[in-house]
C-alpha cells in the first residue's frame, strides 16, 4: 500500500477533531483528577500524532503543511 498526502491530511483532520472533543470533555465534564490527567495525556499523544503526520506530508514532497 502506498501512502498519499491526501491520506495523511485526512487522518490529521480526524485526529485534530478528536483532540478538540477531548478538550471539550475536559472543560465541561466533572472528571476525577486521575481521569483529567489521562485525558490530557491522550490529548498530548494526539498532538504528537498530528505533528508526525505533518512530517510525513513534508517528506512526501507536499512542502508546506496546511493548518488544521
Amino acid at each position: 500500500m502506498q501512502i498519499a498526502v491526501a491520506d495523511c491530511e485526512a487522518i490529521r483532520r480526524e485526529i485534530n477533531l478528536t483532540a478538540d472533543r477531548l478538550m471539550q470533555v475536559r472543560r465541561h465534564g466533572s472528571l476525577e483528577p486521575e481521569a483529567i490527567a489521562n485525558v490530557m495525556l491522550a490529548y498530548r499523544h494526539l498532538e504528537d500524532a498530528s505533528m508526525r503526520l505533518d512530517k510525513a506530508i513534508q517528506a512526501l514532497g507536499a512542502g508546506q503543511v496546511p493548518a488544521a
